[in-house]
């Protein structure tokens, strides 16, 4: 082609584009369009003057749209403005929502708090005596029992009261004996010399006798007064309680050192509480404890820890723990259940958070801080003590700021938590300058053996796994929403992303048709 041709040919080019330009203009005008210069969507008023860049998954997954679009589940994608990606790594990758979205989430924030804990641990008990206020009434004698007068289980009885009387033909020889040999120490009081040395010393080793069977000097006294030896003894009780066991019966025959009757002082009892392994290292000797007793509705007994026994129920994986307490009225009977409270509050106040604020995903807890223009960061936090409805943050939260104590999205979204968290601490800047999509979980790719619709249950056949050093193999997948499922048929070649929800449940939270299938290794 000459030159001139090719003068010509380029003039009438840019004629025409000179046209194009110009009508493309005038329509713009007319319609009101965005100038030429300003390719990119404009930013609408939450982006106060921002360039808007493109719109992202609310959930955090690796997914981007150019336009406004809803997830699976239906909610809105987020927009992201220029400078946006900047603050998102200054701020911790928080969570962008705008105001409407929080209001209609019911989303509610609640300040961190310095606060001492008041925190109790429970545990079932049972009101046992008090082991050293009871008492054996035991004779160290052989002989029978003559009356009895007290002759019921469960009477109370008063120090000193008479409980039976017994005759011994041991008792009988003993006390005229000593009574022979008072007598004959008074006869030679005035002879003086070894005889009067020698009664005086059977006489004492009688008396010694006598006291050693837990005879009372009064009568003792009465012995030595009256000369007479009688034959039988009468028993009393040596402190005011109630007999909680009576073996003696009229006429009976026993034996030195047998158990005859038992008498409990329950003036004052135990509450001996069964504590879980898990709290025992809370309690403490000498904490406060409340009892309540189903029998006693409305009532409280205060009492304290007086002994945590060095033993461990392997059967129940508790480990029993005294409690003291008075028993005014004796409303507190032996064997009664009882449900304990021992307080075990923090003696220092910390920084706390409502226990609805922590996610616990089973590795490790977060929170939600709320940084303001609809903007929440997640959080890690190392926990300590927890009371009914708090609990103390140790590390990751300082006291003052708003953590978010009820946010519906989070429960909704519940399948794709973890594939969120993930994805939140992935966001950065690629070579281009432009926000680079989150990376989230691992990477696949295979052929779909079997589809369980109603249970979003894929059973996929895969290629080697490198992130988690796994062969090829046949395994099941469940599906993060059922919109994942659409479309699929068995024997589909798919490229999928998958995460572990929790320990052996591995959740697909991308997937996309890949022709190759299986015959290729994974990512």
């Amino acid at each position: 082609m000459t030159s001139g041709k090719l003068r010509g040919a380029r003039l009438i080019v840019g004629l025409l584009i000179a046209a194009i330009a110009a009508g493309g203009g005038y329509w713009a005008g007319r319609h009101g369009a965005a100038p030429a210069d300003a390719a990119a969507p404009a930013a609408d008023a939450g982006g106060k003057g921002k360039k808007l860049l493109f719109y992202r998954n609310p959930m955090g997954l690796p997914d981007t749209s150019p336009v406004p679009k809803k997830d699976p589940m239906g909610m809105d994608y987020i927009p992201v403005y220029e400078g946006d990606a900047d603050e998102d790594s200054a701020s911790g990758s928080a969570l962008k929502i705008s105001t409407a979205k929080v209001q209609k989430l019911g989303v509610r924030t609640e300040a961190a708090t310095r606060r001492v804990l008041e925190r109790s641990v429970r545990a079932a008990g049972r009101v046992e005596p008090d082991e050293r206020r009871l008492y054996a009434i035991s004779p160290k004698f052989e002989g029978y029992v003559e009356r009895l007068h007290v002759n019921v289980t469960g009477q109370p009885v008063g120090r000193g009261q008479p409980l039976f009387e017994v005759y011994s033909p041991e008792l009988v020889s003993a006390q005229r004996e000593y009574a022979i040999a008072a007598q004959g120490v008074a006869t030679l009081g005035a002879a003086g010399g070894e005889a009067q040395s020698g009664m005086k010393q059977l006489a004492d080793a009688s008396l010694l006798r006598l006291r050693n069977w837990d005879i009372s000097d009064e009568q003792i006294r009465a012995l030595a007064q009256s000369g007479e030896t009688k034959r039988t003894l009468t028993f009393r009780s040596p402190v005011s309680g109630i007999v909680t066991e009576k073996k003696a019966l009229q006429g009976m025959r026993f034996m030195p050192g047998e158990a005859l009757y038992q008498i409990a002082d329950l003036s004052a009892v135990w509450v001996v509480a069964d504590v879980f392994e898990q709290d025992i290292g809370l309690v403490r000797s000498g904490a406060r404890a409340s009892v309540r007793i189903n029998a006693y509705p409305g009532k409280t007994f205060e009492g304290t820890v007086g002994y945590v026994y060095p033993t461990l129920n392997a059967a129940t994986r508790t480990v029993p723990v005294r409690i003291e307490l008075a028993n005014p009225g004796l409303l507190l009977k032996p064997a009664m259940f009882a449900q304990v409270e021992v307080a075990v509050g923090a003696p220092a106040p910390a920084v706390t958070v409502p226990l609805s604020a922590v996610i616990d995903s089973g590795t490790r807890q977060l929170v939600f801080v709320a940084a303001g223009e609809g903007r929440f960061e997640p959080r890690p936090v190392k926990l300590g003590a927890r009371s009914d409805s708090y609990v103390e943050v140790i590390d990751g939260v300082k006291e003052g700021e708003p953590v978010v104590v009820a946010a519906n999205f989070l429960i909704d979204a519940e399948s794709n938590l973890k594939a969120a968290i993930g994805g939140f601490g992935n966001s950065g800047n690629n070579d281009t300058g432009k926000p680079a999509t989150a990376s989230v979980g691992h990477h696949a790719r295979g052929q779909v053996d079997e589809i369980d619709v109603k249970g979003g249950v894929l059973t996929i056949t895969h290629g080697p796994v490198a992130s988690l050093k796994w062969p090829a193999m046949t395994m099941e997948f469940r599906a993060a929403n059922a919109a994942l499922l659409g479309g699929l048929k068995p024997g589909a070649g798919i490229e999928f992303e998958f995460v572990e929800r929790a320990p052996g449940e591995w959740v697909i939270t991308a997937l996309r048709r890949d022709a190759a299938g299986p015959a290729h290794a994974g990512h």
